[in-house]
């Protein structure tokens, strides 16, 4: 199995070559619904993680969204 190296939120990682966003995002231990996220500081909406897939030195964030008025 080919690993590729990302950062989630600072930290390096190996993921498997064909990993998408979600499966990255999946062992966060937060739900997917509790938090926004971005690769290469451009957005990723929710229902676009499962079908994108990580490249090598993607560096993932995520972040809680800002309400208020």
């Amino acid at each position: 199995m080919t690993l590729i190296n990302i950062t989630l939120n600072g930290e390096l990682r190996q993921v498997p070559a064909d990993s998408s966003l979600a499966e990255a995002l999946a062992g966060s231990g937060q739900p997917a619904q509790s938090f926004a996220s971005a690769i290469n500081g451009e957005f990723v909406a929710r229902d676009a993680r499962a079908q994108t897939v990580l490249a090598d030195g993607d560096a993932i964030f995520t972040f809680q969204a800002i309400t208020g008025g």
